[in-house]
């Protein structure tokens, strides 16, 4: 990416499974894919009501969350849904994985 001009800063990484890649994630929901990390999609270009403040692995692919709850999958994992449509009365801060 040296040099490349960024519409929105990069705020996360996230590592592959074999820890060979990773994807960075932008606020505007840009996914920049390294390594053996596979390029799954992004909401970079789309109309976001919040921007994104983070992102995790999920399944072959990743999660990104906005500070208004919404939740976008970018996996072979079903979509268990979001916050968007209730979001909460303060900002998502916020994201991390579970087992």
């Amino acid at each position: 990416m040296g040099g490349a001009r960024l519409n929105r800063p990069i705020l996360g990484i996230v590592p592959t499974a074999t820890n060979r890649g990773y994807w960075l994630v932008a606020s505007d929901g840009g996914v920049f894919a390294f390594g053996d990390a596979r390029f799954r999609g992004s909401m970079g270009g789309a109309k976001l009501n919040r921007p994104v403040i983070g992102a995790v692995r999920y399944g072959n692919g990743y999660l990104m969350v906005a500070s208004d709850g919404g939740v976008f999958d970018f996996s072979n994992f079903a979509f268990r849904g979001s916050l968007a449509a209730r979001p909460p009365t303060q900002p998502i801060v916020a994201v991390a994985a579970s087992s």
